[in-house]
């Protein structure tokens, strides 16, 4: 029998809601059955926590006197992006300070970046503002520089383009020498495999399709309430899926959003990589109505059940055509081992699975006792029926397209 979201609120506003996470559903529906357990069971919270290169936050600092229009920014040195007109900026989480001793290239040093700004922002830290500005007969100040804490600021929210990603690469290196990636240090012939998911409590793994999340609906992020503002960037509804619609590859993202002056820097977390530059480990959670059958499905999902592709990153990757090397499971990624090529090769997590179930936990503890209600989408994601897909960029010369 289907459930609304409506009819689920109204028993978690008595107290009355049941309720468990991703980890927890998996062995109750073995035990129970796929339609038990959608009659009895009203929510499963799901979370992950893990590098989010797409992410960054609008800061408000109020009007300096005489007032300023910022043109050019930079907060502990990092650059910001000041031309939002006033007093507004954006600091994104990979941006690092021109003069950094690693500068994303150099292989023996971490770096401090946009990433480190907002955490040091969320935990309280002063952060010293230097700004410039060209001067108007209205905003005449061309220059500022002081001190800036998050309590004193107006507004100050989190704003990822592209997050929680629905399964991704594993990374391996073919070649004979060391490289430095996005998903860490890999060792040359396929020395170590790296991944960044959590697998059976991934957020969208566990609702495949996007039936009950999209724009509108309520999340846990980096410790406070955030919301699902758009698709996110590089959004693939198209991408590869394995018989029961679970994705093989990275497919959709979403866009999200929230109040740093609530987040905790337990949830979000800078994070320097040697030879690639800077981060942000991102707490992500979502609550997923148990509106009917399909869902309780699609919410026991397993990590035995969910395949990542490897891909070689040391030459095919960086020239954007990647080399599929095989496809291998979660539960094989997480024992810390995996057979590829008929080596077995050690594999390591940038995602923390821990902090993936703690953040599954926070969010069925607000859902028991009443303090978080779900939220109906007001709009859906883009789905494979809308044809939508990740294209690459195309270099041409200029005047090179045509009208045909």
């Amino acid at each position: 029998m289907a459930k609304t979201i409506q009819e689920i609120n109204e028993k978690i506003k008595k107290n009355k809601a049941c309720v468990f996470t991703a980890e927890e559903i998996i062995q109750y529906v073995e035990k129970n059955g796929i339609k038990r357990a959608a009659q009895e069971v009203d929510v499963v919270t799901t979370g992950t926590f893990g590098p989010m290169c797409s992410s960054g936050a609008f800061l408000n600092f109020g009007h300096s006197s005489p007032r300023m229009k910022i043109q050019k920014a930079w907060l502990n040195d990092v650059h910001a992006y000041g031309a939002l007109a006033a007093c507004d900026v954006y600091i994104g989480a990979t941006e690092i300070p021109d003069d950094d001793p690693a500068n994303k290239i150099h292989p023996g040093k971490f770096s401090y970046g946009g990433g480190h700004v907002i955490e040091d922002l969320i935990a309280g830290r002063d952060v010293f503002l230097r700004a410039t500005s060209y001067g108007t007969d209205c905003y005449p100040r061309k220059k500022l520089e002081t001190y800036i804490n998050i309590k004193e600021l107006n507004q100050a929210f989190l704003l990822n383009p592209r997050n929680s990603y629905q399964n991704y690469n594993v990374a391996v290196n073919k070649s004979e020498r060391v490289i430095y990636t996005y998903l860490g240090i890999l060792q040359p012939n396929i020395g170590n495999a790296n991944y960044s998911s959590a697998g059976q409590l991934s957020p969208l793994l566990n609702d495949p399709y996007y039936r009950t999340i999209g724009i509108g609906t309520k999340i846990f992020l980096g410790g406070a309430v955030g919301y699902v503002s758009w698709q996110g960037t590089q959004h693939n509804p198209t991408a590869k899926r394995d018989k029961g619609g679970v994705p093989v590859e990275g497919a959709g993202t979403i866009c999200v959003t929230g109040d740093m002056k609530q987040m905790s820097t337990r949830y979000i977390r800078a994070v320097s990589m040697i030879g690639y530059g800077v981060s942000l480990s991102v707490g992500l959670g979502i609550p997923i109505p148990i509106i009917d059958e399909e869902m309780m499905k699609f919410v026991s999902v397993k990590d035995e059940d969910i395949s990542a592709t490897v891909v070689d990153y040391s030459s095919a990757y960086p020239n954007r055509e990647p080399d599929i090397v095989t496809r291998v499971n979660y539960r094989d990624l997480r024992s810390g081992t995996v057979t590829i090529e008929g080596q077995s090769v050690p594999t390591a997590s940038l995602s923390s699975y821990s902090l993936a179930k703690e953040i599954a936990q926070n969010l069925k503890t607000w859902i028991e006792n009443g303090s978080l209600l779900l939220s109906e989408k007001v709009e859906s994601l883009p789905g494979a029926e809308s044809g939508q897909t990740f294209k690459p960029l195309e270099i041409r010369e200029k005047g090179g397209d045509t009208d045909d």
